[in-house]
């Protein structure tokens, strides 16, 4: 069987920064078992597999080289610019169901635009042993769902932290969690973060740039500096810019999360 795949850098004003994702185009699903080798073969932080539903509307499913994730920001974005430039998508909104709900992307300028939930966060309990394996002790220590959000003081905080994988990894293992958002107010930026995400057998350890995250790293700054449009940055090694506004109608709160993509690889996998 014959399968398009595509390689892409998402948020990403040029090639070779942002965040690299696969995309694989399916007529149907196969089975887990075969996406999950797939992504592992492709080595990725993450890869998208998209089919097609009826209605125009689409299905998405994300894995990483070891497991399927519920939620992937940049992998999302990835896979509407593979809808955009090469599927022939015309309508100017994309309509992605998953397993966190309705995702939407669209087209903004030069830039894709995707509609997310809006998370919310809650204190939580912040140990001797967090601190050591982040490398620094926040002012606030918050989680949301899969992942804790650590507040520093000051940019410099942030991008100086030098984690201590091996006991990230231990404190996760047995739990829910996946990964540790540090944060703070930016120099340049409004806010910056990085997200620090040892994956177990793997040798990733720092996502470069991800767009879920700011479902919740949205309404905590935009909370905090008082203004609901927002300019982000995740200061990796990579690193990637972020263009984020938080939207509320009818008390439903939405998280627009937006950036630039770059091709980079245009293919066919067999299986």
């Amino acid at each position: 069987m014959k399968i398009p795949m595509y390689q892409v850098d998402a948020f990403a004003s040029r090639l070779f920064t942002g965040n690299p994702a696969a995309v694989c185009v399916l007529d149907t699903w196969l089975d887990d078992q075969v996406l999950q080798a797939i992504a592992a073969e492709n080595n990725l932080a993450e890869t998208a597999f998209f089919t097609t539903n009826a209605d125009g509307s689409y299905q998405l499913r994300w894995f990483t080289p070891s497991f399927e994730i519920p939620l992937c920001g940049h992998a999302t974005l990835a896979a509407g610019f593979v809808l955009f430039q090469y599927c022939g998508h015309s309508d100017p909104l994309i309509h992605f169901h998953s397993k966190s709900g309705d995702l939407f992307v669209q087209r903004d300028g030069k830039r894709l635009l995707m509609d997310f939930p809006a998370y919310s966060t809650e204190p939580a309990t912040l140990t001797d042993a967090i601190v050591t394996a982040l490398g620094g002790r926040p002012q606030e220590f918050l989680r949301s769902g899969i992942n804790y959000y650590a507040i520093y003081e000051h940019e410099d905080e942030v991008r100086a932290l030098k984690p201590n994988y091996p006991l990230m990894l231990n404190l996760m293992r047995g739990t829910e969690i996946i990964g540790f958002v540090a944060t703070a107010k930016g120099n340049n930026y409004d806010f910056v973060s990085r997200y620090l995400a040892p994956e177990e057998g793997t040798n990733m350890t720092e996502d470069p740039v991800t767009g879920s995250i700011h479902a919740a790293l949205v309404p905590i700054w935009a909370a905090r500096l008082g203004k609901t449009r927002l300019h982000a940055y995740q200061a990796s090694v990579r690193g990637g810019e972020l263009f984020c506004e938080l939207r509320e109608t009818n008390g439903d709160r939405r998280t627009m999360i937006g950036g630039y993509v770059q091709p980079y690889l245009e293919g066919v996998i067999e299986v």
